[in-house]
């Protein structure tokens, strides 16, 4: 039961100051410096006491509301020590001042949009595929298990058993040559990039080449540690390298080029390899091929200047469903060819009518370079299961609106079954 302490005469003792403080009963369980802590908190946080209100004596008030001296002088320094009051020798304790509350930006005001639907965008595989309870016991197995030493601060690379463990598995499926003293272990493949560039930049680098369409996030990274951008353009057998030359670090998505999904042609390959300055090496999703053995990582023709990088995110979702699919050779998506950039976003509005997200080539295309090609990147592996067959059948019914789109489309069209269905 609370009890409120204001009194006619609070207002004359402390110079028309009017507390109105609430505080709980003596036999609460929150206890009375607390709820004493709380209401003055609450107080100054709603307003009611303004910057600079001089409070009463700790003696006063402690007088006024029955309590104890020191039980009100601990509350006062208590919010002290947080900011909410100051204290100075001769002039009292006061409610400290705070800058008002400006709005926030724009984007905060505005409504979170509603996710769609049905996604078919790229770059996200299927996440309820996740191994939740082969994660959890392995995790519990792994907390019942490990040395205290563990749970202290780690080595910055990593700890040496996950790094041993990431280089032999490399070095397994992907053909990398690194000892576990050569890996860092960052939090995703963003982190990593950000590290790279910002060590490039410490040792003079100026200029990174990028593929012409990629990830502008990625784009906007390598910008952020104050390097230029190259754009290299990105044809039938991957990006073009010779335009790289000049450039101190190139950025290579080489075994599927995102979002395109060509192979580098395996002599482009070896002019990466020879060439003079750093590649970095976005392996994104390497291990998923269809057709045949996947591509072996370019940074075992030249482990002295290739950065591998490469994540475990898409290989956690997915490497336990034995997924293949029809008609596309690699990775997690497929573009199909527009006629132009109207076709394209026509289809994207398109689309977003039918409760379907889709995404366009030109969203991945680098400001500088040339747009010649328009089409839709089609993450295929996004949708779960229950969804995937009505995803399908949204994404042909945009299509099917405009026949004259899809008589001049083509290419890579995307798989009429769902992956491990057939």
């Amino acid at each position: 039961m609370s009890e409120t302490w204001a009194k006619d005469g609070d207002r004359a003792r402390h110079g028309g100051l009017d507390l109105h403080l609430d505080l709980p009963g003596p036999q609460s369980p929150k206890g009375i410096r607390l709820g004493l802590e709380a209401a003055l908190r609450d107080a100054v946080r709603t307003g009611r006491l303004g910057p600079g209100t001089r409070l009463p004596s700790s003696r006063a008030l402690a007088a006024d509301l029955g309590l104890a001296r020191n039980t009100v002088a601990e509350v006062y320094s208590q919010l002290v020590a947080e900011g909410w009051l100051t204290a100075l020798t001769g002039s009292g304790t006061s409610v400290a001042e705070r800058p008002a509350a400006q709005p926030g930006p724009g984007w905060l005001a505005r409504p979170e949009a509603s996710a769609p639907r049905y996604d078919l965008r790229p770059g996200v595989p299927d996440l309820s595929a996740f191994p939740r309870g082969v994660w959890l016991a392995t995790a519990r197995k792994v907390l019942a298990t490990a040395p205290r030493e563990l749970l202290d601060y780690p080595d910055r690379r990593g700890l040496p058993q996950l790094r041993t463990v990431l280089a032999g598995y490399l070095a397994r499926a992907r053909g990398v040559a690194a000892e576990p003293g050569h890996i860092v272990v960052c939090a995703g493949f963003a982190h990593g990039l950000a590290v790279a560039c910002a060590a490039l930049r410490s040792a003079g680098a100026a200029t990174l080449a990028v593929e012409a369409y990629g990830h502008q996030a990625h784009r906007d990274l390598a910008q952020g540690q104050g390097l230029r951008l190259r754009p290299l353009p990105v044809d039938g057998r991957g990006a073009v390298i010779g335009p790289a030359d000049g450039a101190d670090a190139a950025l290579l998505t080489p075994a599927h080029q995102f979002p395109l999904g060509v192979t580098l042609h395996p002599q482009r390959r070896r002019d990466a390899a020879r060439w003079g300055g750093v590649v970095i090496e976005d392996d994104y999703d390497g291990e998923f091929r269809y057709d045949r053995q996947p591509v072996g990582a370019l940074q075992a023709l030249a482990p002295d200047h290739v950065i591998y990088a490469g994540t475990a995110s898409k290989s956690l979702t997915l490497g336990r469903q034995g997924r293949h699919v029809t008609g596309i050779a690699a990775g997690l998506h497929a573009v199909l060819d527009l006629p132009g950039a109207g076709a394209e976003r026509q289809l994207i509005t398109r689309a977003a009518r039918h409760g379907l997200a889709l995404q366009g080539l030109d969203s991945f295309r680098a400001p500088d370079a040339s747009a010649d090609r328009a089409g839709l990147v089609i993450g295929y592996a996004r949708p779960p299961e229950h969804a995937y067959t009505t995803a399908l059948a949204r994404l042909c019914a945009a299509l099917d609106s405009d026949p004259e789109v899809m008589g001049q489309a083509g290419a890579a069209a995307p798989a009429t079954q769902r992956p491990g269905t057939g």
